[in-house]
């Protein structure tokens, strides 16, 4: 089958059965491109990871762009961002005009509360999964450390922490 089919079905899938934003995505990301085709390495899916967490956008939607340049160029990025975005466009697009009635359905409500765990669940396997390939030895340990109390202990913007790393990367590193 033509990579560019292959790129937008698999992104398709994604975009279609996973649920929870981006970080959700991402074991259902790396099990389609790194486990079940193969396309990238899972040292190179932590790299479009952190890019796609660096540019602007959704991780999902950047991710799916990312990967189908590196496998098919500009036509491969096309086709793999329509595949994860068009489920949630079609959806949209029809429930737009009847979302405030949906919004009060208890239903819907309990649907939605049942879901809020697996979204944590799916985060901390996602969490597990790169980190296993990011702790490759003690300085990558501090880096996350320091980065880490930086966090919890001040209100630092997202760009900021990922400039320090990189600076922390590269005096450690280098």
């Amino acid at each position: 089958m033509n990579i560019l089919i292959r790129l937008f079905l698999s992104f398709f899938k994604i975009g279609s059965f996973s649920f929870g934003g981006g970080y959700a995505m991402i074991p259902f990301i790396q099990r389609e491109i790194v486990e079940k085709n193969d396309w990238l390495k899972i040292s190179e899916f932590m790299d479009i990871i952190g890019i796609s967490q660096m540019t602007p956008g959704p991780v999902a939607i950047n991710s799916a762009t990312f990967v189908g340049y590196k496998l098919s160029g500009v036509l491969g990025a096309i086709m793999a961002t329509t595949g994860v975005v068009i489920t949630s466009f079609v959806l949209i697009s029809i429930i737009s005009n009847t979302l405030e009635k949906f919004k009060e359905s208890t239903l819907i409500k309990s649907a939605l509360m049942g879901m809020r765990p697996v979204l944590i669940a799916l985060i901390i396997k996602a969490f597990v999964d790169l980190a296993k390939e990011s702790y490759l030895d003690l300085k990558s340990i501090i880096i996350t450390t320091i980065i880490g109390l930086v966090l919890l202990s001040k209100k630092v913007h997202p760009i900021l922490v990922i400039v320090i790393a990189g600076i922390m990367g590269l005096i450690f590193y280098l």
